[in-house]
């Protein structure tokens, strides 16, 4: 790829950096949001989202309990402190999952059950909805970019050239990143409906 050249006009290096760090963020929490989509196979991923109350505050079940997938069907949560059980078990249900986890009094065991082909069509509906968003953030990260390049003109720290130049990188820059999120969403849909 060609060296920036937003980066080298020195009004605009810091607007460059700062909009490449965040749309970088932007694909980033939608790869997190990709491997905690549900599958047909069980990944300790899937409760990433669940919060617990402990003790008055709501904690990420994985600072609170050792998350394991054993098997293809199965996932078991130990917690440090046993007497978290329940706590972790009703946060495990009520975050829509569709898992219904099962206490032993040692270790909690989360049976995931096999997709219908209804859910699954749900399951790529939220990752649609999920890009989506995702897509809206990077686009007002560009227009937020657009702007100060706006402004850098306006103040004269660059010349018209640096600014067309400018918007135009920009535009690539948020092209490529929501073509590798776009990527990352196909392979995604595609996982969840191969039936195993």
């Amino acid at each position: 790829m060609a060296p920036a050249t937003m980066a080298a006009i020195p009004g605009l290096k810091d607007t460059y950096i700062q909009l490449k760090t965040r749309m970088e963020k932007a694909v980033e929490d939608f790869r997190k949001a990709m491997a905690a989509t549900r599958t047909g196979r069980a990944s300790v991923h899937m409760l990433d989202g669940v919060n617990v109350d402990y003790y008055g505050s709501q904690m990420p079940l994985n600072q609170i309990a050792q998350v394991h997938a054993p098997e293809a069907q199965l996932i078991t949560v130990q917690p440090f402190d046993p007497s978290a059980m329940g706590a972790i078990e009703k946060a495990i249900r009520s975050a829509e999952l569709g898992l219904n986890p099962m206490n032993d009094g040692k270790l909690i065991r989360v049976p995931v059950p096999a997709l219908t082909q209804e859910r699954r069509q749900d399951m790529v509906k939220h990752l649609h909805k999920v890009l989506e968003e995702h897509r809206t953030a990077v686009r007002n990260i560009r227009r937020d970019g657009n702007d100060a390049i706006k402004k850098a003109l306006k103040d004269k720290k660059i010349t018209e050239d640096d600014e067309k130049k400018s918007l135009d990188e920009i535009q690539r820059l948020t092209d490529d990143e929501i073509k590798k999120m776009e990527e990352m969403s196909k392979a995604k849909e595609k996982e969840v409906l191969e039936i195993k």
